[in-house]
Parts: C-alpha cells; structure tokens; sequence
C-alpha cells in the first residue's frame, strides 16, 4: 500500500514566511541608520575666536491660510485634555508679522570640522493625540525621543526618501522610542497611522547650524567658521527659500527672510 505525505505544514510555513517578509517591505526601517551612527569628531574645533554669527527673523507678509478644526470626537480620552478647539498647524503667525515652525540652516561643506554630541535627545511627545513640538531639528548621529503621555495607542510612522524611517508602535504607558539617523533629509515626514491628524516635522542636519523658529519667528546660528554658505529656510506650507551669505572672521550679520501669501502653493 503506498502511502500519502502531507505537504499542508510545509506549505503553511512557506506562505507565513512569504506573508512576513512582503510586510517587512512596506515601510523602510531605520534600523540601518542606527548601526552607522554619525562621528563628527575626526575634525578640527571651530576656532571660536575667528567665528561668527548669523542671526535674524522669518518674516510674513499677506494672510496666511487657514488651520482646521481637528475631530477628535471618536477619541474621548484626548479630547477630554482640551479646553479648547485644537488646530492644525500648517501655518502659524509669530509675533510682530514672524512665522512660526521654519526650519533655519545652512548650507556649506564643514566636513573639516568637529562638533560635540547634543547634550539630551531632541524630544518630541504626543499630548492629548498632538504631537509636541510640531517641527523639529536633529543633528546627524544624536537622538530624537519619541515620548507619550496619552492613555491610548499610538503608531509613529516616519516617512523618510533615505530609507532612514520606522513603523512603530507605542503603547500606552510604553517606553519612549529612540532614533538616531545618519544621512541629512530635510523634511521626513512623521504620522500616527491610528489618528490621521496627528503629524510633526523633522529636519536631520549634518552639522549644529540649524534652529527651528518659535513664537519670536527668531533664529541664531552661533560659532560658525568664516566662509560662504546658504542660509536655507524650510517650511510645510511655504517651501523653501534660499540666500547666499558670506562670514568674515569674528562677524555678526542680521538677515531676515520673507515669505509671502503668494508663496502658498
């Protein structure tokens, strides 16, 4: 009498393991990133007595488009941390007719140089299903610190074009979730799938000449070596603009940049 072998477990494992690894394709892991990390230490120190300085103000002239209510009816353990309406932040008035949220950095080649490692993570923390800041800045190689104060579940989605985002979960009550990220990418997207309002900004820059402007619409970039660079201004709604600066030794230069309504695509 022949008999007959069953193939059912091998073909069950063949096509969980086809099922796992097309999952694993989705989203680019920044796992990648965190095994390389940035050493900005091989350089020399910039030279504090030949620096300079660049400082200034993002400015806004027009009317800026309107941010929308957000809907957080479905949500009751979030909304219940809002006194008031919350808004988008696509475009946030500083005073004195400055925008908030704009990324400020140059742009140059400081590959001769050495910078010290920030002394704490830059940390961004979801309050109330909102992220907290809405933009952020993070030099090479030091860390962004994903927090939660929420009692509900979160799912942190970076959507990187250098394949330096994740995917991942966070529970409430769980541990913050750390990333570093070696390459410069100016912006990376960062959603919660579970709350589709619910985004910020981050801005990965290959040197400490970066600042991202508050309710001032102020920037200060400080210490920086004589030269010609680009100073780069980014916004979500605004895009980019650019001016070409040049530092004398020991020169302080004020520069504002404008953006206007007409910039709003």
């Amino acid at each position: 009498m022949k008999k007959f072998v069953s193939f059912r477990p091998i073909a069950a494992l063949v096509i969980l393991t086809i099922s796992v690894t097309g999952c694993g394709n989705k989203q680019p892991s920044s796992g990648s990133a965190d095994k390389v990390p940035t050493d900005h230490s091989s350089g020399k120190p910039v030279d504090a007595a030949t620096a300079g300085s660049v400082t200034g103000k993002i400015l806004f002239t027009g009317v800026l488009p309107q941010n929308k209510t957000i809907n957080m009816i479905d949500v009751p353990n979030c909304a219940k941390l809002h006194s008031e309406p919350v808004m988008t932040e696509g475009a946030v008035a500083g005073d004195n007719g400055t925008l908030q949220n704009v990324v400020v950095y140059l742009q140059g080649d400081f590959s001769a140089y050495s910078f010290p490692p920030a002394a704490a993570p830059v940390q961004v923390d979801q309050q109330g299903c909102i992220y907290i800041p809405h933009v952020v800045a993070v030099m090479t190689g030091d860390p962004l610190q994903v927090t939660s104060k929420d009692a509900v579940t979160h799912n942190i989605n970076a959507m990187s074009q250098l394949h330096q985002g994740w995917n991942e979960t966070q529970m409430p009550g769980g541990p913050s979730i750390v990333k570093r990220f070696a390459q410069e990418e100016i912006p990376m997207t960062v959603k919660c799938n579970m709350h589709p309002w619910m985004r910020f900004y981050l801005a990965v820059v290959d040197h400490p000449y970066f600042q991202v402007t508050g309710k001032d619409g102020q920037f200060a970039l400080r210490n920086v070596p004589p030269g010609t660079y680009t100073l780069t201004a980014w916004h979500e709604t605004f895009g980019t603009k650019k001016q070409t600066i040049v530092i004398q030794p020991k020169q302080e230069q004020t520069v504002s940049i404008t953006y206007t309504d007409q910039d709003h695509p």
